[in-house]
């Protein structure tokens, strides 16, 4: 995925269509010249419905259409006929697109099954003709409802990735180096910090045509929960993982205090992202050798950890074993 290509934030006005009016109409033909009301409903406006499609990856689609509206509703006409609904707007949205209500914040929904449909914005309602207002002692009523008015507002739709493990780690821990070696994703890959800008997504092939979506997340540095850093930016992402791959190199001063950062970030932003499954991977650990290894092991955190390396293919496989193996407990 094409770090250019991916947007995660967008923020759209959008407007769902008026109700037609409903008709004040009065029958009159060649043979009637004061007829009863016959004047027809106004047709419903157009709804604004948003609409899940897992083919999509990224809200790149809507970053530079500001505006959607839907249609107004047809006016009702004489000879009881209804006029016609308002076209209803779908927008298209990737899986695990969240909606907020851009003044308050607040969630409105969210997006997670392909073709799921949710009305974002209803069309307002078609006045009544003249007809429903006749009675017995009001026979020729010469008034209709106006149709409704349509919603309108701005409103924040934010991507979190569905991926089945996600990476968690400082800048330069060896992401993206990982990803690329273990799926066909090519991520921009560099000896520097923040090389990631964006999460990239991986397909990683395992045994007997199985597979599984690996997300590379980026970097995470102390007070991310704050919002500083990518902060907030990729924290979200993290949410929708079914489980977290901490990414440490074996260069690293202290392994466990730099692991205990990243959960305490994850605690701070989220707590419940700590009922994930967990799993720890020493990244870089071909410059080990097997008495440092096992030095490093004696003051490792509780939790599942193997020693890798994306260069030299060290430990891959049992890599792969171990994720299949806890996505499937």
């Amino acid at each position: 995925m094409s770090n250019s290509n991916f947007v995660d934030y967008v923020k759209i006005f959008g407007r769902s269509g008026n109700g037609g009016s409903g008709s004040a109409h009065l029958r009159r033909d060649k043979l009637t010249s004061k007829g009863g009301p016959d004047g027809g409903d106004g047709g419903r406006g157009g709804h604004l419905i948003l609409k899940g499609n897992q083919q999509l990856w990224t809200l790149i689609h809507l970053k530079y259409r500001k505006h959607i509206f839907a249609t107004d509703g047809g006016s009702g006409s004489l000879s009881l006929k209804t006029g016609a609904d308002g076209k209803d707007r779908y927008i298209e949205v990737p899986l695990g697109t969240v909606v907020k209500d851009a003044e308050t914040q607040e969630i409105l929904f969210e997006i997670t099954a392909h073709d799921e449909e949710i009305i974002l914005m209803p069309g307002g309602r078609g006045g009544l003709g003249n007809d429903h207002f006749k009675s017995s002692t009001f026979q020729t009523p010469r008034f209709a409802q106006p149709g409704e008015d349509g919603q309108e507002g701005w409103v924040i739709m934010e991507l979190k990735l569905l991926a089945d493990i996600g990476l968690v780690g400082f800048p330069n821990a060896g992401k993206s180096t990982l990803l690329s070696v273990l799926s066909a994703a090519k991520p921009k890959i560099a000896d520097y910090p923040f090389t990631t800008l964006v999460p990239n997504l991986g397909i990683v092939k395992y045994r007997d045509d199985k597979s599984f979506v690996m997300a590379d997340i980026p970097g995470i540095i102390e007070g991310a929960s704050e919002g500083k850093g990518l902060g907030h930016r990729f924290l979200r992402h993290i949410e929708r993982n079914s489980m977290l791959l901490f990414l440490v190199p074996a260069d690293s001063d202290d392994i466990k205090k730099e692991y205990e950062i990243l959960v305490n970030e994850l605690k701070q932003y989220n707590p419940e992202l700590l009922d994930k499954e967990r799993l720890l991977a020493i990244s870089k650990s071909d410059m080990l050798d097997e008495e440092l290894i096992e030095e490093i092991k004696k003051d490792l955190p509780d939790i599942p950890s193997l020693f890798i390396s994306s260069i030299a293919h060290l430990g891959l496989v049992e890599l792969n074993d171990s994720i299949w193996e806890m996505l499937n407990l």
